[in-house]
């Protein structure tokens, strides 16, 4: 079975960031509660920018915080943060497909599974280990649904009509 799970990295990495931007909204609460130096408006907007920004980062780490399985002709999704769990037969697999976007001389790429229950599954190689090994499973075992070239072209100039 090939797993496919968050990267311990890239998790770590987000924690230590989420936990700087705490330590910042701590200290400038704290700051306006002892000495209040700066005037109201700073402590205000510094106050919603930073908690803005803590709460997307926390937004964007449960979403990306999933796991897929394939092995045996099956393929199996865990989000455990929404308690789901599913297990899906390859011939439940509607549509997939890859993207790949070339950024600072690194290439991103990012797979999508589209499942006969209007359901869909991301995940991308920076985020989540296995990933070529998960997209050669899927090309040796399902090459007849992924999205072709020409079939992206098409839909993008109907959204363009």
């Amino acid at each position: 079975m090939i797993h496919c799970r968050p990267k311990t990295n890239t998790y770590a990495a987000l924690i230590l960031v989420l936990l700087v931007l705490i330590g910042g909204l701590t200290y400038t609460l704290n700051h306006f509660a002892t000495q209040r130096s700066f005037g109201l408006a700073f402590y205000l907007i510094s106050a919603v920018i930073l908690t803005f920004v803590i709460i997307m980062l926390m937004v964007k780490m449960m979403a990306g915080y999933k796991f897929i399985a394939a092995g045996k002709d099956k393929i199996t999704t865990r989000v455990p943060l929404k308690g789901f769990a599913k297990s899906y037969e390859l011939d439940q697999v509607m549509v997939w497909d890859e993207d790949k976007v070339i950024s600072n001389k690194r290439e991103f790429k990012q797979l999508t599974i589209a499942f006969d229950d209007q359901l869909s599954f991301t995940i991308s190689n920076h985020e989540h280990v296995n990933y070529d090994e998960f997209v050669n499973y899927l090309l040796k075992k399902l090459p007849q649904k992924k999205v072709s070239a020409l079939q992206k072209a098409k839909s993008s100039k109907k959204k363009k009509q």
